[in-house]
């Protein structure tokens, strides 16, 4: 068994050796800088003005009258609306929505101004594409506000043949007059509470995939040997010096994302703009260190990024931006709460949305802290895991 050289300085060695890898390969600086700052990129203008518009619509007039035609001038000037085309029946409707051609139809049946006019209560109906749940939403709530007059004309039509005049009309529809105040978001915009979450999730997938190749390329192309000599044996010193030039320049990327979503692009934030970046920071090397947990569990680096990718993946949905954990199943709830992003994603629900401080925040700083203690256990397997070397030739 040789003896490793003594390495002086050894976790400055273990970072400027870390360095030099990662000048020396294009892919270091593809994955670390350039697919970061093109999610963010893409994150924080993917809203545009902050509303959906111009979605893909389509309509039915079976009726092809003037009052048909008034409806149709209406969707068509509806800015949530695009429509792209109109059809002669339901069947070519229905065929083009299952086809995603369009999100959404309506139709207007045959003698619709007839009834309409003699009292025989016609019906206008609309059909939308409800498996993406954002855009099955916003159309459906685009057509029930833009069809609402449509549904009053009738009766405001006879009324004012009767003698009423506007006033008493608008009384005797809406009797009860509604004002509507959205608290923290008054304009509805998706981008004040999805770009910043949404960023950090994708983000997340990054450093775990970075974190284990990084890793496991010392394995894999069968380096580790000189690694850990680097450290002096250390493996603590050796995952620290490797990862920590990473934490740095993932911290820079979390910080200027924090900058560019709240302040270039003027979301507003309810806190403190300083613990917001702690916790951007902790959450960064949170994520790193579920990475590594995940490595040290099994050192095969062609398996173990299929399983962070999973992994990763899932944030979308147990983060709890698009549907309250709370809600879920208490078995999911509970897998939830084991990834870091969940608990990023609950500090800044609490910040964003009630200005709440420190006191109220500092059981997020607690739990992300728990993930690199979960990985200091898992350093002495990685270390007979690498001296074995058994895991060296596993694709």
């Amino acid at each position: 068994m040789r003896r490793a050289p003594i390495v002086r300085a050894p976790f400055r060695q273990v970072v400027k050796r870390e360095l030099q890898r990662m000048i020396s390969r294009r892919i270091y600086l593809a994955s670390c800088v350039i697919l970061p700052l093109f999610l963010l990129f893409f994150m924080s203008t993917i809203f545009g003005g902050g509303a959906m518009d111009n979605l893909a619509v389509g309509i039915v007039d079976s009726d092809n009258s003037s009052t048909s035609r008034s409806i149709v001038r209406i969707m068509e000037a509806v800015p949530t609306f695009s429509v792209i085309r109109h059809f002669t029946n339901e069947l070519e409707a229905r065929k083009s929505v299952q086809q995603k051609e369009i999100y959404g139809y309506l139709h207007i049946p045959h003698h619709f101004e007839q009834d309409a006019l003699t009292g025989m209560d016609p019906t206008v109906a609309y059909y939308y594409h409800y498996a993406l749940l954002a855009v099955g939403g916003e159309i459906m709530g685009a057509f029930g506000t833009s069809l609402a007059p449509v549904a009053f004309s009738p009766i405001a039509i006879e009324a004012e043949s009767l003698g009423a005049n506007t006033e008493e009309i608008e009384t005797f529809l809406l009797p009860i007059s509604m004002s509507d105040h959205p608290v923290y978001n008054p304009g509805l915009n998706y981008s004040i509470y999805l770009s910043q979450p949404f960023f950090f999730i994708l983000f997340q997938i990054v450093i775990l995939l970075v974190t284990i190749y990084i890793l496991g390329s010392e394995i894999k192309f069968k380096t580790a040997d000189d690694w850990l000599d680097c450290a002096n044996g250390n493996i603590f010193r050796a995952v620290l010096g490797k990862l920590l030039p990473y934490t740095i320049i993932f911290s820079a990327i979390g910080i200027f994302a924090n900058f560019v979503i709240f302040d270039l692009y003027n979301v507003p934030i309810w806190g403190s703009w300083w613990l917001l970046n702690i916790a951007t920071v902790l959450f960064i090397i949170a994520t790193q260190s579920l990475a590594v947990f995940l490595f040290s569990l099994f050192p095969a680096v062609a398996l173990i990024i299929s399983v962070v990718s999973m992994i990763g993946s899932l944030g979308a949905t147990l983060s709890g931006v698009t549907f309250p954990v709370s809600n879920m199943y208490s078995w999911v709830q509970f897998i939830a709460y084991l990834l870091p992003v969940r608990h990023y994603t609950d500090f800044g629900q609490i910040m964003f949305y009630t200005g709440a401080d420190y006191p109220y925040l500092w059981t997020c700083y607690a739990l992300l802290l728990i993930y690199p203690l979960l990985s200091l256990l898992m350093f002495p397997h990685l270390k007979r895991a690498i001296i074995s070397r058994k895991y060296e030739d596993i694709e």
